[in-house]
């Protein structure tokens, strides 16, 4: 049974690791067994992650792209495919959020959190998923949000983006399905990140945010390890086109 969750063999891309979710789903991954190439926007920004891999025994790369520059993606990927050879594991995790009321929302921060949250995912997706169609297996996990199935306040272009996600994920299921690609989704909950600091900084909002969850408490990265490996192993090799949240029971209450 636990060869079902083994990514021996398997090589993982992860967006957005050099903290939070994406550093927690790296780990994960690698502690399954998988080498890792982990990216951020920044220049030996995975660095701690890339060590803390490397510690386990199996194979880690640090290697930046800066998802806000669409015509960065094609050298990323070119230049992940150079170093590993095969991928067979996409996680699309990196994301950004900013807050104004949706009247005074600057378009230009529209254009980012859309840039980054949405159509780099697309294009990640395309990128690294030519080679899963040519080879006949492939696993993309896109992350998504509980502001995929609402609109949120303030965040009008993250909701948006986010419902993307989840559109992404359900039309690249339909295609690849077909080629032995599975295409799934994780909607983490209200988890402890730099992205909800404003919300964990509010007492009326924590207060608020903590009393729905059934579990009673935020979410810890590492509690996202598990649905990571499960949706990047054999054991998911018939779920498609799911988002799986991950939220402490909030999307029940």
């Amino acid at each position: 049974m636990n060869n079902l969750f083994s990514l021996n063999s398997s090589t993982a891309v992860v967006t957005g690791a050099s903290r939070g979710l994406g550093k927690a789903m790296a780990l994960a991954l690698a502690q399954a067994g998988a080498d890792v190439v982990c990216s951020s926007s920044r220049e030996g920004g995975c660095s701690e992650t890339v060590a803390a891999i490397k510690k386990m025994g199996v194979q880690a790369w640090d290697i930046p792209a800066n998802l806000s520059k669409r015509n960065e993606m094609e050298a990323f990927a070119a230049t992940v495919l150079e170093k590993v050879g095969e991928v067979h594991i996409l996680v699309n995790n990196a994301g950004t959020i900013t807050r104004h009321p949706a009247d005074e929302y600057p378009l230009e921060e529209w254009d980012l959190v859309v840039q980054v949250n949405l159509s780099a995912v697309f294009q990640l997706c395309q990128l690294f998923g030519k080679p899963m169609i040519a080879r006949k297996a492939g696993k993309i996990i896109n992350t998504a949000s509980l502001l995929t199935f609402s609109g949120g306040i303030t965040v009008p272009a993250y909701a948006a983006s986010k419902h993307g996600v989840a559109g992404i994920t359900k039309a690249l299921a339909n295609e690849w399905a077909v080629h032995n690609i599975q295409v799934n989704a994780i909607a983490p909950g209200y988890f402890r990140t730099n992205n909800t600091q404003a919300l964990q900084d509010n007492p009326a909002r924590n207060e608020q945010i903590q009393g729905r969850i059934p579990a009673g408490r935020w979410g810890n990265p590492e509690d996202l390890g598990g649905a990571a490996v499960f949706l990047a192993s054999k054991a998911s090799n018939y779920v498609n086109g799911h988002i799986l949240t991950v939220d402490g029971g909030w999307m029940a209450r």
